[in-house]
Order: structure tokens, then sequence, then C-alpha cells
């Protein structure tokens, strides 16, 4: 019983130890992220854990060995590890805030309908107790209709309020997954009940996934599900004119480069003449640098070993064109939308690097604000559940979304 007291904590001092400082190198990158991931968000749940185990292990065997103080002292060091975790994701809400008004000027708030109140900027404890419960009666959801001809990759779900409503701003959902795997059913949901909750349509996306389909096709099967809103997503209480994006990874790639990429006849070929335009634009940890023209290793590593192989399917020295076609870092222009960037500081899957230069190069051609929030110990996907860092993130593309939109009104 006491070697397993010890195992527990040594597994979780590891953990908590990668949360705080992520394994380097490309081939951990992935291990790092899921171990490091899941401790971050659930760092409250696991100092919980970690206590009560340990309480209960002094209960019943006491600390008369060696061992038992060893584990005691893995334990102390899990909690204070811990403790720092949590304390690192209550800093998402002044990062978030600074950032917004940084970007949309230090009285922006007095230009929103509801002003946050001390509640919404709260940390909402009793909502993080089952993070995986994500429910919201207030919120409807219709399932699985069809944007486009082609089966299941060519689905979208309505989240909107219970309640009937009209003219509402729409946000577009798009998931991430390495362009290879997963679906709307899985991503973005905290950030959607939010928005439904207060009378935004949110419309959640699947598309054609690699290595069967090549691209472009993802980003056309996104730019056909804009055009599917702007012809019937007035049947559903939304206003297609006023069209928001947000996604992570590979959906923040595909967020950003549809923001970016406004009626561009080579990615709408069939439908050339639909508006596929959007008003503002929130990707989280997205992928900016598709053609690793910002020097990072990592981003080289991903070029060759993924989207090379799986994804584009051609020799990125020999159609470099088509990957800077393909790349948000390589096309910024005055033409972008509002954005709203996040992304996690020790980000294992997607170097914090490209996200810094990506708002660097479109703060320097954009007319409109361009936030950036750099989440103090965040990992890849700290927004996919509730939690205390996804709770403060989500309230702040909220307000961000509603800046951007009664801005829209009132031009």
């Amino acid at each position: 019983m006491r070697p397993r007291f010890f195992t527990r904590r040594a597994v979780q001092l590891a953990l908590t130890a990668n949360a705080l400082r992520p394994v380097p190198g490309a081939r951990a990158a992935i291990p790092a992220f899921f171990a490091g991931w899941l401790t971050g968000e659930l760092a409250p749940h696991l100092l919980a854990l970690t206590a009560a185990d340990t309480a209960a292990h002094l209960a019943l065997r006491g600390a008369r060995t060696r061992t038992d103080r060893a584990a005691l002292a893995l334990a102390g060091a899990s909690a204070v590890g811990l403790g720092a975790l949590i304390a690192d994701a209550q800093r998402a809400r002044g990062q978030v805030e600074q950032a917004l008004a940084g970007a949309l000027g230090a009285h922006y708030v007095e230009d929103l309908r509801r002003p946050p109140d001390p509640k919404d900027l709260a940390t909402p404890w009793g909502q993080l107790v089952l993070p995986f419960r994500m429910r919201n009666p207030d919120v409807r959801r219709d399932r699985d209709m069809a944007y486009a001809p082609g089966g299941k990759r060519f689905l979208l779900d309505i989240y909107r309020p219970k309640e009937p409503v009209r003219d509402r701003p729409v946000l577009l959902q798009i998931h991430g997954g390495a362009w290879m795997v997963d679906s709307k059913d899985h991503q973005g949901i905290p950030l959607m009940l939010h928005m439904a909750q207060r009378g935004w349509v949110c419309v959640a996306i699947n598309y054609p996934l690699s290595p069967s389909a090549r691209w472009p096709e993802h980003i056309v099967a996104v730019k056909r599900a804009v055009v599917w809103i702007r012809e019937h997503i007035s049947e559903y209480g939304g206003d297609g004119s006023f069209l928001a994006a947000t996604g992570g990874s590979a959906g923040g790639h595909l967020a950003a480069l549809l923001a970016l990429t406004a009626n561009d006849p080579t990615l709408q070929r069939g439908f050339e003449d639909a508006d596929t335009a959007i008003q503002a634009c929130a990707p989280h940890y997205g992928v900016y640098d598709f053609a690793a023209t910002s020097g990072s290793h990592a981003s080289e590593h991903r070029l060759h070993n993924l989207l090379a192989r799986y994804v584009v399917g051609k020799d990125p020295v020999e159609h470099l064109d088509d990957y800077l076609a393909a790349s948000p870092l390589d096309r910024v222009n005055g033409k972008a939308p509002p954005f709203f960037v996040l992304h996690g500081e020790r980000d294992t899957m997607v170097p914090v690097r490209e996200a810094r230069e990506f708002v660097r190069r479109l703060r320097d051609v954009s007319p409109n604000p361009v936030a950036y929030a750099e989440l103090p110990g965040a990992q890849h996907a700290f927004d996919v559940f509730p939690s205390v860092r996804s709770a403060h993130v989500v309230r702040g593309v909220e307000r961000f979304l509603e800046w951007s939109y009664l801005r829209s009104l009132a031009r």
C-alpha cells in the first residue's frame, strides 16, 4: 500500500513539473501537451485529490517509514506546483483584459451594451466542479444539418437561445485536430454555450479531413459553410451580415485564413461571386506559419512531417507558393477584420513565436484592432472544457465579439 502511495505522488509530481516546464523537443511535443494540458486545466481538481489522498494515507498508515516521509515530501511539492498552476490560470483574467484594453481602448467597456460586472469577471467555481459536463438549459442545439453535399463531413450544428430571437450576430466555430481528426462535437462548446446564452447564434461545422482530403479542400468547405450561413441563418434567428469566426489549432488556422482571404476566387471555385467576408476573428492557439517561413524549428518539423505528407501532399520546396497561399502569416493584408489572437505561453504543439510574429505582421498592415493575449502557463487546447483559465478567456472573447458587433452596427 505504501509504495502505491509513493508511486501516485511521484507520478503526480512528474505531471505537475511537466505542466510548469514542458519537456522540450519535437518528439516530446504530443505527450508533453496531453500531460501538461490536463494537469494545467484540472489543477484545482488534482490539488484536491492530492490533499485527500495524502490525508487518507496519513489517517490509515501514518508516516512511520522513510518511504512514507518521501511520499509526503512529493505530495507537498506537487501541492506547491499545482498552486502555481492555479495562480497562472487566474492571471488569464488580467492578461485578457490588458490585451483588449490595449487594442480597443482603455475605456472600451463603456461602449458595450452590458459592461462586465464583478460576477462576470469572477471565477465561476460552481461551473468548474464537473468540467466535462457541458450543458446549458437556456441554449438549444440543432444538430447535423447539411451545408453542402458530401456526407457527414459537411454537417453543422447550431447553438442558439432557447427563446426565439431575430437578427442576432453569428459566430462560426471551426474545430481543430491537425486537419486530420475530430469533429464539431468536441471543441468550442464552452464559448458557444456562453455566447448563445447571451443572444448570439453559433454555428459549429465539420469539414473534410486529411489524408482523404487534400488542401485546399478544408478551407473551401469552410467558405461553403459561410455561404450557407448567409443564405439560411435567418431561419434560426441569426443575422448573416455580421459573422465572426473562431477555432483552435487547425481551426484557428482556418478561421484566420478565412478572415484574410475574403472572396478569394481561387478558394471558392464554383461560387466565386459569393460573399465570404467575415467581420471579426478570434483564433485560439492557431497555426499561422503554414509555410514555415518564420524560422521556427517546430514549424519546419510540422511542415515536412505533417503538412507535406498528409495534408497538402506536395513537396514544400517545389510547391512553396501553395504553402504560402495557405499561410496566414504570409497573407496578412490591409483588409483584415478586427482580430483577437489568443495563445498559450507553454504551448508545445504550436510554438508561441508563430502567434507573436503573426500579430506583429498583422498590426503593421491592418487598419483594424489586433488584440493579443499570451496566456501565462497555458498549454495547447486550454479552452476545450470549462476551467479557471477558459472561463476568463470565454468572457474576454465575449467582450471582444460584442465590441466588434456594436462597432459594425455603428458604421
